[in-house]
């Protein structure tokens, strides 16, 4: 190769030059260099004239060139690969038509195109054969493909270069603003779109693969949301720079889009998501070992402004062409990768799967007739008894939530709860359960059932809402059931998640008079510091303690250890998901106070349970068969 280059101020304008003549190279150095050239032969005199005739360039001090020289189409390729790998890119390419004894300036251009697709290109020749139109077709767009036939005057070489590199430089400036985000300075969902685009085609053309990350920060908003808007925008430079070191030692995995700047293959997508393409992928597996390297490297703790700050992210890989043939399709399989990274556990990555279009669209349907559950009036209440385990009488139902859809079916609250929870459909879906459930304990009351009290579950969007105690206050006066007959469950996730605000919460809700318990404890991150500040009245064992209480000694001791602990701090025990005449037993022996499950009775409807209420509230309890 015979590349040689000139360097000049920052600012001037970057010219790749290919002639495989050396006088014509000199001419064009004469033309484009702001000083005055070197004495030259008597024979490079005479090519001058050949070409410019006797017009001498005119220099302009005002206008600076970074000139660039080669001899070969072959070199100029090279040239315009390595330049864009350096983040340098040129301006303007001028391409001699004829360059023996390799390619010619046709085949450069072609190439060149493909590697820069916003270059300006001259093409430069002395045969009056070549046709500017089939020029301008093998080498699109048009307006960025030049023609030029020798002899020409010094002042269009110069002018043309002036003019497409200034013009270069405008557009740069106008992308940097209109397609880089300002905190990361990476490419923003508008470019990469572009340049994703652009990537596909290319595979498509070479029969490749290609594969498409796409990243959401795990714990980003929790952290944006204690420490600041500007130290969330400290994280997200950091995260920035990470990803770019692991796609930057992607080069064994991928073969790579040749000339592609590696910041060109990651973009802030929006909010604390990123994408990442790997063009030209050897394997779609592959992509897993780079996602894998990329949660490493984010796992590691940073320090901002005297924070350590640890970030993980949950990574969705969609495959070009197995999983989508264009941009829109490829980002919506590997969003929803993503999301079930994501929802499953987090920290990890997912390859997309045509199951989870079905999973997805079920999602939609399911969503679609959430929105319209109360209006249609789908909901009910199932009421599961919960027993006094000395007497056998009913302590207290606990409100379950059903949905039947005409469509659906009956759809199980694992399903749909989740859902609702996402969609925030849970807060007034909450709100009718809570005031459906008051009603009918006071319905149930009123007609002479001995009824102790009637439990309700409440989400973590309902317990953190404003007003929320004012809420339950409403809906006690407007069904008139005293406030001693009502429990609220809330789980331990809950209170946890902000527990100054759950103390609060809590003991405004107990200067209504309510019960309040803790649901499913010991499954989530109990703290014994909280729990004694917590004004409750019971702990509900959780039935995956309770399920193996008969074979494993690990269990027996959480539950053991779980009422003792109750005892002392005087708050009462329900058990939950008790299925055999065993586990009532044990549970019996270590003094729990309720027990809950399918042992006694499963969820029953409002007619059922209110017969349940009328005959035996007061009478011991016996199988479920008597039910």
């Amino acid at each position: 190769m015979n590349i040689s280059v000139e360097t000049t101020p920052k600012t001037s304008l970057r010219i790749l030059i290919a002639d495989d003549e050396k006088a014509i190279r000199a001419s064009y150095r004469d033309i484009l260099e702001t000083k005055a050239a070197a004495p030259v032969s008597r024979s490079l005199d005479d090519m001058r004239t050949r070409l410019f005739g006797t017009s001498k360039p005119a220099n302009r001090a005002d206008e600076h060139f970074d000139l660039t020289f080669c001899t070969g189409a072959e070199d100029a390729v090279q040239a315009v690969k390595d330049a864009c790998c350096d983040g340098q890119p040129f301006s303007v390419v001028f391409l001699d038509m004829r360059m023996p004894p390799g390619p010619d300036g046709l085949w450069a251009a072609i190439r060149i195109r493909e590697l820069d697709l916003r270059v300006d290109i001259v093409v430069v020749t002395a045969y009056s054969e070549i046709d500017p139109e089939e020029i301008s077709r093998q080498v699109p767009p048009i307006g960025s493909i030049f023609y030029l036939q020798k002899p020409f005057h010094p002042h269009e070489i110069r002018q043309l270069a002036g003019a497409l590199g200034r013009r270069r430089q405008a557009e740069e400036q106008i992308r940097q603003l209109a397609y880089y985000d300002d905190v990361t300075h990476l490419p923003n969902r508008a470019f990469f779109k572009e340049l994703f685009s652009q990537a596909i085609g290319l595979a498509r053309r070479n029969q490749q693969h290609l594969a498409l990350l796409f990243l959401d920060l795990d714990n980003f908003k929790r952290i944006n949301d204690i420490l600041g808007h500007s130290i969330g925008d400290l994280l997200l430079i950091e995260v920035a720079k990470r990803l770019s070191l692991s796609l930057r030692a992607t080069d064994s995995i991928t073969l790579g889009r040749p000339g592609q700047h590696t910041d060109e293959s990651l973009a802030r997508f929006g909010g604390d998501e990123f994408t990442l393409l790997l063009p030209q992928i050897r394997r779609g597996e592959d992509a897993g070992l780079v996602a894998r390297r990329v949660l490493d490297a984010l796992a590691e703790p940073v320090m901002l402004a005297g924070h350590e700050v640890i970030v993980n992210g949950s990574i969705g890989i969609a495959v070009y062409p197995e999983d989508g043939q264009d941009t829109e399709t490829l980002l919506k399989n590997a969003d929803m990768a993503m999301y079930f990274a994501k929802r499953e556990s987090g920290d990890d990555f997912r390859f997309f799967t045509e199951a989870m279009n079905t999973t997805a669209l079920k999602r939609l349907t399911m969503e679609k007739h959430l929105r319209r559950v109360l209006e249609l009036n789908e909901l009910s209440l199932h009421y599961q008894p919960q027993v006094d385990v000395t007497s056998g009488c009913i302590s207290g139902v606990e409100a379950l939530l059903r949905w039947n859809n005409p469509e659906l079916g009956m759809v199980s609250p694992a399903d749909f709860i989740p859902l609702a929870e996402e969609t925030n459909l849970i807060v007034p879906i909450g709100d009718w359960v809570l005031r459906t459930a008051c009603a009918q304990a006071k319905a149930w009351r009123d007609s002479g059932a001995l009824l102790p009290r009637v439990a309700v579950n409440v989400s973590v969007r309902q317990f953190a809402q404003t007003g929320f105690p004012a809420q339950v206050e409403r809906i006690l006066s407007e069904t008139g059931l005293e406030p001693s007959a009502l429990e609220i469950e809330i789980t331990e996730s809950v209170l946890m998640k902000d527990g100054e605000m759950a103390i609060t919460t809590l003991r405004d809700l107990k200067a209504l008079g309510i019960q309040l318990a803790i649901d499913d404890f010991g499954t989530g991150y109990s703290s014994l510091a909280y729990l004694k500040q917590f004004p409750i009245d019971r702990l509900k064992i959780d039935r995956t303690f309770v399920c193996a209480l008969n074979s494993d000694i690990n269990d027996r001791a959480i539950a053991s250890a779980i009422i003792s602990l109750a005892e002392n701090m005087n708050l009462s025990v329900t058990a939950e998901g008790v299925e055999t005449e065993n586990q009532l037993a044990f549970l019996k022996s270590r003094n729990c106070n309720e027990a809950q499950g399918y042992y006694m009775s499963r969820p029953l409807p409002v007619k059922e349970m209110g017969e349940i209420l009328r005959k035996k509230s007061s009478m011991p309890w016996s199988k479920p068969e008597t039910i």
